[in-house]
């Protein structure tokens, strides 16, 4: 029998809250956020639909992109794997948490079906409070529109 280790996860839902960019003392982005998924034959009678709720970590560049676009009952689409961890706290209890850790994260709704408050911290600079500009960086008045050489004849085309 072959060895076989697969570990992968798609779900699609609401945030529950804004998601709050951290970083750890090394400088990587973190952001932890919960995921409610309405079940597909919750809810009868009337009922309000019957949630499943998850929770999500997301590192670097995809934990930036969380924070930046999406705020609370914002639709999400999460692709990641499930993570098991255990601690042993203070009083000698031990805790166990699963949760995805997210590999992508990706609308799901039009811009225009979104809350107001993720289009407008969409039209908001995003800048990482750990984040430095690098040394080669564009001063921002030189970022008109590149400069494009006239070619009045077809000939002079190389190709």
């Amino acid at each position: 029998m072959a060895n076989f280790n697969f570990n992968k996860v798609i779900i699609g839902g609401r945030l529950t809250a804004d998601p709050e960019l951290k970083t750890t003392p090394s400088g990587i982005s973190v952001t932890s956020f919960t995921v409610a998924v309405n079940r597909r034959f919750g809810g009868r009678n009337g009922e309000e639909p019957q949630a499943d709720f998850f929770n999500v970590t997301a590192w670097r560049q995809t934990a930036e992109f969380v924070a930046r676009y999406f705020r609370k009952a914002s639709s999400i689409c999460i692709v990641g794997s499930l993570q098991n961890r255990n601690w042993t706290d203070q009083n000698g209890v031990k805790h166990y948490v699963t949760e995805i850790v997210a590999d992508e994260a990706s609308f799901v709704d039009a811009k225009s079906e979104s809350p107001a408050a993720v289009r407008e911290a969409a039209n908001q600079p995003y800048i990482p409070e750990s984040y430095n500009s690098p040394a080669y960086a564009t001063p921002a008045d030189q970022t008109s529109a590149p400069k494009f050489e006239e070619i009045s004849d077809d000939e002079d085309l190389p190709f």
